[in-house]
């Protein structure tokens, strides 16, 4: 169960604001734990352990995917909620639920669904998560989708249009008043950015595409660089990046949970929905620690998410997408037989286009490049 000394504006159990199926509660573990249970044993997010998170899957087997990559934030989330006694068992069930909606090859995929959905209401792998949870996961006898908490399914929404926040009732109601989330929630936003920046520093160098020189010029790296070299003067380039990754990750979270713990201190909620009232975030860096964050930020997109090697994975992921699309809609018969099911049961253009992205969406990198191989072999024969 939860741990008694939950902070008055955590989000608690007893306040929680339900799920959207009315269910009996569970007996030996509390809400938010069963969340998480059935977020780990869902089929998305099994899938996620084949799918890119800036290099392609096959590339390397020490790369990481989002499945490792969802696993580290919410270890990064659940340490700084506990040290912020927060509701640990909600950051951890958020964390590992955020990039449940990610399409195969990364922003790659999410960028070329986006344009073919263009005239039926784009696409964001942000609101895929929500969706995937909602409706998409198909194991329960009672409801479609996982049916999790509200403060879950907060969680995982982390930025929304106004218009389609209109259709989403409650839980779009913060993006159109300009409140926030949970500080659970919050925290598990920047736990995210934590994780991404350092480990794709730790994935640019093992595939040469960052040199070390370069990284030493940012403070955040390279104070930790000179650190690490003065204490262990001869130790092999691979630990080094290691040690120096530690560092800049124990840096960016204490600095985190001390600014979090000030900002708190300064507004004292006497609950979550002071927190959710209140106009700005409370969780936050410093702003020495943000501008630090800033820079590498800018780096990694400057020299490693826009490197040639990169942008021709990029180009060729966006081909396959594009064209697994093209073919679905003009040769629905192509489709697995209950995706067809449901194409079969709506005559609405926009419903039909979001059940071919929903499809494509959930498949792994491997599955999209063995389908794109099967339906245009006759293309390269």
């Amino acid at each position: 169960m939860v741990a008694l000394s939950l902070a008055p504006y955590a989000a608690h159990e007893s306040t929680s604001l339900g799920r959207r199926h009315p269910e009996p509660p569970p007996s030996m573990r509390g809400q938010f734990q069963r969340d998480r249970d059935r977020i780990i044993h869902c089929a998305a997010f099994r899938r996620l352990e084949y799918k890119t998170q800036v290099f392609i899957n096959h590339e390397g087997d020490l790369y990481r995917t989002r499945l490792t990559h969802s696993l580290e934030v919410a270890q990064i989330a659940r340490g700084s909620a506990r040290a912020l006694n927060l509701n640990e068992d909600l950051t951890e069930a958020i964390a590992l639920a955020h990039d449940l909606g990610h399409t195969p090859f990364g922003h790659a995929g999410q960028d070329a669904l986006n344009r073919v959905m263009k005239s039926f209401g784009g696409f964001e792998h942000n609101l895929q998560s929500l969706r995937v949870v909602d409706e998409l996961e198909e194991k329960y006898a009672d409801f479609d989708g996982l049916n999790l908490c509200f403060e879950t399914r907060e969680g995982i929404l982390k930025h929304c249009s106004k218009d389609v926040a209109k259709t989403l009732g409650k839980l779009g109601e913060r993006f159109l008043r300009g409140k926030q989330p949970s500080l659970e929630a919050q925290l598990t936003n920047l736990a995210d950015e934590i994780a991404y920046n350092n480990h794709d520093i730790d994935d640019g160098l093992r595939a040469g595409l960052i040199k070390m020189e370069q990284l030493k010029e940012l403070p955040i790296f390279g104070e930790a660089y000179e650190e690490v070299l003065h204490i262990h003067p001869s130790l092999s380039l691979r630990r080094t990046v290691h040690e120096v990754i530690r560092r800049m990750i124990h840096r960016l979270v204490t600095d985190l949970v001390e600014t979090s713990l000030a900002h708190i201190g300064e507004i004292m909620p006497k609950d979550c929905d002071a927190v959710r009232d209140h106009p700005v975030p409370l969780i936050g860096f410093s702003p020495n620690m943000r501008n630090n964050n800033l820079a590498l930020k800018r780096f990694l997109h400057a020299h490693l998410y826009r490197h040639h090697r990169v942008r021709e994975l990029t180009e060729d992921a966006q081909r396959v997408v594009s064209d697994l699309f093209e073919a679905y809609q003009g040769s629905p018969d192509k489709l697995p037989l209950d995706t067809r099911d449901k194409l079969m049961k709506t005559k609405d253009k926009s419903k039909s286009a979001r059940i071919i992205a929903d499809y494509i969406a959930g498949m792994t990198d491997r599955y999209a490049y063995s389908e794109h191989a099967r339906i245009y072999a006759h293309h390269h024969a």
